[in-house]
């Protein structure tokens, strides 16, 4: 049995759910996010500090964190291994690409803890 090192041992099934899971987590942060612009009227640093010094809202931004680096790492590796065929060239975009979404959710993670 032969296993892709990128899936990390996953299923096309699993990949498909935790996809769409990540999918409605994010659409889901996204909604709250544009329902606190709509009923903010003047959207000032204390509103935004106030905002985001709520434990629920901070958990709840960690794990939309989480569901961007999910969604990212799987939907890389569908659109790498689809159209990008030179196998060097796949691994090095894939490696580049899925370390910079690290970075983002380690920054993102770092700024939001640290308001």
């Amino acid at each position: 049995m032969v296993t892709n090192a990128a899936s990390l041992g996953r299923s096309g099934v699993q990949d498909f759910i935790l996809i769409r899971a990540s999918a409605l987590i994010l659409t889901a942060y996204s909604l709250f996010m544009v329902g606190f612009f709509i009923c903010t009227p003047e959207l000032t640093y204390a509103k935004w500090s106030e905002l985001f010094s709520c434990l629920s809202v901070k958990v709840f931004t960690l794990i939309t964190l989480l569901a961007l680096l999910v969604h990212a790492w799987i939907g890389l590796w569908q659109v790498l291994t689809d159209y990008v065929k030179p196998t060097g060239v796949r691994i090095s975009l894939q490696f580049l690409l899925n370390i910079a979404a690290l970075a983002y959710v380690a920054t993102g993670i770092f700024v939001l803890w640290g308001v």
